[in-house]
């Protein structure tokens, strides 16, 4: 069985570039871990820190675990630069822990697609850094960022 094509597809543009990249942002949003796993081909490898993943399988339960600790978790993905079938991305995401201590993590990624535009592999180095509640500059209700919200570059980070 082919997955079926999940446009943008390869070789980007600098606009399906930045598409492709909202689209995953808003995904990741949702914290709905089955559908952010069709947007992976379903042998898809990644490297997120320092963990090792294969398969669609391995990546929905990879973030059921991350969105189970990752609490009110808020995402922004910003495009760094692309060529033909890869992208890479920086982001930042907030989020805190069950008891209550907020985090900013940031961090990189490298993305490479097939021909129908499903994500083969993912790179992410990540750092987390502890923030007062008070810094906090995501502040829209959970799901997708207001179209209005500023981005990375916007917020200085």
């Amino acid at each position: 069985m082919t997955d079926a094509p999940r446009p943008p597809l390869p070789p980007f543009t600098p606009e399906t570039a930045a598409q492709k990249v909202r689209l995953a942002e808003d995904a990741w949003n949702s914290r709905d871990p089955a559908r952010v796993a069709l947007a992976y081909t379903p042998d898809s490898r990644w490297r997120n820190r320092a963990e090792f993943i294969e398969g669609r399988a391995a990546i929905e339960a990879f973030l059921r675990r991350k969105w189970d600790r990752e609490l009110n978790y808020r995402l922004i993905k910003e495009l760094w630069a692309f060529a033909g079938d890869r992208i890479a991305v920086r982001f930042a995401y907030e989020w805190h822990d069950d008891s209550g201590q907020w985090f900013r993590s940031y961090g990189n990624e490298n993305w490479e697609f097939d021909a129908n535009g499903l994500m083969r592999r993912r790179i992410a180095s990540i750092n987390d850094a502890p923030i007062r509640e008070a810094d906090r500059r995501y502040l829209w209700p959970l799901g997708r960022r207001p179209d209005d919200h500023p981005g990375l570059s916007d917020l200085g980070f």
